[in-house]
């Protein structure tokens, strides 16, 4: 059903277009050999609302991949910087949470971790919509921030890092095999404001998947039961992305995106002083208003780094930004 209401849209989009094309046309001919303005800028102008529509459905082509269509697990992980960095993940957190309200995603908070000072030092997300994850899968990533402390109280220029990972949820059609005498369950209390259950019971669970190293923890259900299916999913989806990427590895000859969280390994860099701009290391975008990047406004870069990863290419050349 799903891919079939998928179908639907994508021809009734592609009929639609073929219909207020002609229109349009229509109208600008119509216009000029009258001499009326007014009908002809009606019709350019239709023209242009046209044209938009056809670039983001074209975007939307790129989102072939075999997980493209499903959900999102988003991990945003601090790195070197201490507090500044935690603020950092904080920050990087909200901003995929207001871009996935944007788009009118369901946004839930699977995992959290305070940092000691301010901002977190860990945070995953599940964000629910038709391509959430096919939006996002190139955000993986080290992302740096450069901007005056609030925690400096001599206001000096400080850069902090914090790392991105995206992998999809894994949904009935597709098949995970996991062997639980590899895995290792840990249980602990949540953290949180507290109230009559929270920080009171081991509800908290965490699963390391020893063979390959992966963890993953949820705290987000009062229920231990519910933490536990929670995070056996969240492991098979990573195990589940961890094979797409030995697939592409071995198909584009690339490393993996999951590096050192620290200098040299950026994938975008977001500057608030001495000058505003955000830039993106592998496709060259740059933006030069961030406080509405880190409000959500991310589409620009994510449909860049989608081409990117299809037709390949990138900037001529690309230079860091302090």
């Amino acid at each position: 059903m799903r891919e079939r209401t998928e179908l639907e849209d994508r021809l009734g989009s592609i009929a639609r277009l073929e219909r207020e094309l002609d229109d349009a046309i229509t109208l600008v001919e119509l216009g000029e050999a009258e001499g009326d303005t007014e009908t002809e800028q009606e019709g350019v102008s239709l023209l242009k609302v046209i044209k938009a529509e056809g670039d983001r459905r074209q975007v939307e082509t790129l989102l072939s991949g075999e997980a493209d269509g499903n959900d999102t697990y988003v991990e945003v992980h601090s790195g070197a910087g201490g507090t500044e960095s935690c603020d950092w993940a904080r920050m990087l957190a909200r901003m995929y949470s207001r871009w996935g309200e944007r788009r009118k995603y369901s946004v839930e908070i699977i995992e959290e971790t305070s940092g000691e000072e301010a901002g977190i030092k860990s945070c995953t997300l599940l964000i629910k919509g038709h391509n959430a994850h096919g939006w996002l899968k190139t955000e993986s990533g080290v992302h740096r921030l450069v901007r005056i402390s609030p925690f400096d109280s001599n206001a000096r220029r400080h850069t902090s890092f914090a790392s991105v990972w995206v992998y999809p949820v894994v949904d009935d059609r597709i098949n995970v095999d996991i062997n639980e005498s590899d895995c290792r369950v840990d249980t602990y209390r949540a953290s949180g404001a507290g109230g009559q259950h929270v920080n009171k019971t081991d509800s908290a669970v965490r699963i390391t998947h020893v063979p390959t190293g992966i963890v993953v923890a949820c705290q987000s259900e009062r229920s231990q039961h519910k933490n536990r299916a929670t995070a056996w999913n969240m492991l098979r989806a990573r195990l589940y992305e961890r094979e797409l990427e030995i697939r592409e590895a071995a198909a584009n000859k690339v490393a993996e995106s999951k590096t050192e969280i620290g200098w040299g390994h950026q994938l975008r860099s977001y500057v608030l002083q001495p000058y505003q701009m955000v830039k993106d290391l592998r496709t060259g975008v740059v933006s030069g208003t961030p406080d509405d990047v880190l409000d959500g406004d991310l589409d620009e870069f994510l449909e860049a780094s989608l081409a990117q990863r299809v037709y390949g290419g990138g900037p001529d050349s690309v230079e860091d930004v302090d």
